[in-house]
């Protein structure tokens, strides 16, 4: 079982429980996120976990936005892993090097007899899982000595869900179980072996569904207002009023 340190409490009074509540950001930038993880993955082997990103791969082709093919461009190798069976099975059609296997089952992601990648990548991912620790820890395996892990997921900070509880509402996938802040998932990772390394943000984009009628309009303008904020202020002076974290890790040295 995981040990994990002791409550602020413990070590001392209230006054300095609330100081040590308190976490300083690391120095980041604002980046287009496909460009970004690509850059990452130049000249490297690859493995990327929840590739498929069910629901929105048809959407993404055609907007030329689906991460993974953008990936094949730039990768030495690359293979792609998802729990979507009919999701592999469309990219083994596309000619993609594809397998059906869990992120959280160590077992299973050695039984598939992998070479260890330079990068692993998971993107938008980790926030749909009700065990994440179990999901990092079945990581490690993937991933070549001195190799780096790539998760990008919502930021919990983003000015986007704090104007929309303005208006009283909150804006999520329907499978998000978890939203992170980079303070509580570098906590996680850090208690699953994994070493922070670096952090970017990034700003998603909003798109108009057809036939949404001028409500739908109406918070779509609002959207775009709001996310052009987070680029105009994240690229100014604070970052992490984006709505999405890029964090790179590596694996935590035993011997160190």
């Amino acid at each position: 079982m995981t040990e994990h340190p002791a409550t602020p409490t413990t070590r001392g009074g209230a006054a300095q429980a609330q100081l040590e509540m308190v976490h300083t950001l690391p120095e980041a930038r604002v980046v287009d996120r496909i460009q970004y993880v690509t850059g990452l993955a130049r000249a490297k082997r690859v493995i990327h976990v929840g590739f498929v990103d069910a629901g929105y791969e048809d959407m993404q082709a055609q907007a030329g936005t689906w991460l993974h093919e953008h990936l094949a461009d730039v990768a030495t190798s690359l293979v792609g892993i998802d729990v979507d069976e009919a999701g592999v099975e469309r990219a083994r059609a596309r000619g993609f090097e594809a397998h059906v296997a869990d992120g959280r089952d160590p077992d299973g992601l050695s039984g598939l007899g992998l070479e260890p990648a330079d990068l692993v990548i998971a993107g938008e991912v980790i926030e749909h899982l009700d065990d994440p620790g179990s999901f990092l820890d079945g990581l490690h395996g993937l991933l070549a000595p001195g190799g780096t892990l790539v998760l990008t997921t919502p930021n919990a900070s983003g000015l986007l869900n704090g104007f929309a509880a303005l208006a009283g509402a909150e804006i999520n996938h329907p499978d998000h179980v978890v939203l992170f802040s980079w303070r509580t998932l570098t906590n996680l990772l850090r208690r699953h072996g994994w070493e922070h390394v670096r952090t970017a943000t990034y700003v998603p984009s909003v798109k108009q569904a057809r036939g949404e009628g001028a409500k739908g309009r109406v918070l779509g303008l609002a959207g775009r207002f709001v996310l052009f904020l987070e680029r105009s202020i994240g690229r100014g002076w604070a970052p992490f009023v984006a709505d999405g974290l890029i964090v790179e890790s590596r694996a935590v040295d035993p011997a160190a």
